[in-house]
């Protein structure tokens, strides 16, 4: 069981909390004030071939302050944890809340929520910081010497890790200390044909971000991984070139988790529906005078929102406004019933509750609504297994790994790639297929989907780098999808649409 990082529990948390809620009581006008102390480590690790091509180990730390004074938002981040570095930051985000007071067109208003006192830590068998380096850096140089050894002509393999350590104070009485790891393993390689035509593939691990420790990278079989990536590069490399139309997709969860994060997640949070964020990565089809009526998608569709699944990128005990965490239904029966929120957004939508969609990535930025993890639910009657969706399949492509991606403004017209493609015939595989993109608009495709996998097609998958906002923020989300059948969705041939 992971402990909270003893340099976290050394800094004078007692003594900012203090000075934090007694400059708070003492502001005229204070309807809420919260502080948060951050304290995180990250490390990048970078092997390029058989070399270290980078190490790089941050350990930021700091506190920021969040008041509602006068009905107005203001806000302070800190380097300075020390009690005085407090109590200035207090007022500076009062003197901020101020200022902006006669720019409000209408008073901040929070959705209610019971103080919470606790201690969350997330799941953690091998703290990635206590690994030694020698022993991180001769794991990834055995699996690119086994890449290159195989065949491949570059190889590079970057690996991740944050341990993420969070005070929670507010004026409400909450008090929340909370620690997550995560990590993220990933190798990609690549070869180019020797005949002359100029072609190169290039393909990566089958690894994902994961919500855990070091063990994840044990876990996972990268060295066998290495040895068969050389072997379906080669395949992919002599494959035929797709034949463009509409076609009958299987899609591997690897693939479909991104197609669920841009379509139905980013397409799904209130602030964004509402405008806020219009500047950045567009709005939304989905607007929010369309809850209980728009179609998505077909009635199989059913997408939860959830801050509790084990693992999880986004799952913690509570979220940077004190909310406890929740599960909820975003679309159901192919309808969307509800969106992401954060306790303003909670309050403007009319709700009783927010259901903990707030994150800051530093203690220098004010929270954000941001996505929770997202899933689409396997089938609930019957394990459907992957075999079974190809048996449904006359003619087809099965997809598999994330590659490249686009969608537009409104969440609503995009295009997809991915890491391999193998031609469905008569419900079985028949080798790969190259220059494969599907795409579609949102409604269109998720009315496409004929089947689902059960749960054994279930996996959970992910980003650590979802940007929103203005400063940008990164926060890491998880998807978890099941495998699933999509009928006549249109097909590009990549290497003829670019000429």
């Amino acid at each position: 069981m992971a402990e909270l990082d003893p340099d976290f529990l050394a800094l004078p948390q007692d003594e900012l909390v203090s000075s934090a809620l007694e400059a708070m009581a003492e502001l005229p006008g204070l309807d809420y004030g919260d502080l948060r102390v951050h304290r995180d480590r990250i490390e990048l690790l970078h092997v390029k071939e058989r070399a270290l091509e980078a190490h790089q180990e941050l350990h930021p730390c700091g506190v920021g302050v969040r008041l509602i004074v006068g009905g107005a938002w203001g806000f302070c981040g800190s380097s300075d944890c020390t009690a005085d570095g407090v109590r200035r930051a207090v007022r500076r985000a009062a003197e901020l809340a101020r200022t902006l007071g006669p720019l409000q067109t209408e008073r901040v208003e929070l959705a209610p929520e019971p103080p919470h006192r606790a201690t969350w830590i997330g799941p953690c068998e091998q703290d990635p910081f206590r690994v030694p380096l020698e022993e991180k850096l001769a794991f990834m140089q055995t699996v690119t010497d086994r890449l290159l050894r195989g065949g491949a002509e570059f190889a590079d393999f970057v690996s991740q890790a944050v341990v993420e350590s969070r005070l929670f104070v507010s004026t409400e009485g909450s008090r929340i200390r909370q620690q997550r790891t995560r990590v993220h393993p990933l190798y990609q390689a690549g070869i180019r044909d020797r005949d002359g035509s100029g072609l190169v593939e290039t393909m990566r691990s089958g690894s994902r971000p994961a919500g855990e420790g070091w063990e994840y990278v044990r876990r996972h079989g990268f060295p066998e991984e290495a040895e068969r990536t050389v072997e379906l590069l080669r395949e992919k490399l002599a494959a035929p070139p797709v034949v463009p139309g509409p076609t009958d997709l299987v899609i591997d969860p690897s693939n479909l988790w991104l197609t669920v994060h841009e379509s139905v997640a980013h397409g799904t949070e209130l602030d964004r529906a509402l405008g806020y964020e219009a500047n950045f990565a567009g709005t939304t089809f989905a607007t929010p005078d369309r809850v209980g009526s728009l179609r998505y998608g077909s009635p199989l569709m059913h997408v939860t929102g959830d801050r509790l699944e084990p693992r999880g990128l986004a799952s913690v005990g509570f979220d940077d406004e004190g909310v406890a965490a929740q599960r909820w239904d975003i679309i159901r029966g192919g309808v969307l019933v509800g969106y992401q929120l954060d306790r303003q957004m909670a309050h403007r939508f009319q709700q009783p509750r927010s259901n903990g969609c707030a994150f800051a990535d530093s203690w220098a930025h004010v929270p954000l609504q941001r996505m929770p993890n997202v899933s689409l639910q396997p089938n609930p009657d019957d394990d459907v297994s992957l075999e079974q969706l190809f048996g449904e399949v006359r003619d087809g492509i099965y997809v598999v790994g994330d590659k490249s991606w686009s969608i537009d403004q409104q969440r609503y017209n995009f295009q997809f790639t991915g890491q391999r493609f193998y031609r469905i015939r008569d419900g079985r595989l028949q080798g790969q297929l190259r220059d494969v993109a599907y795409q579609s608009r949102t409604p269109d495709f998720w009315a496409g989907l004929a089947a689902l996998g059960g749960p054994s097609t279930w996996s959970l998958q992910g980003a650590f780098n979802c940007g929103k906002g203005q400063p940008e923020q990164v926060a890491p989300v998880s998807h978890g999808v099941p495998a699933a059948l999509f009928r006549g969705v249109n097909v590009l041939n990549t290497r003829s649409e670019a000429g």
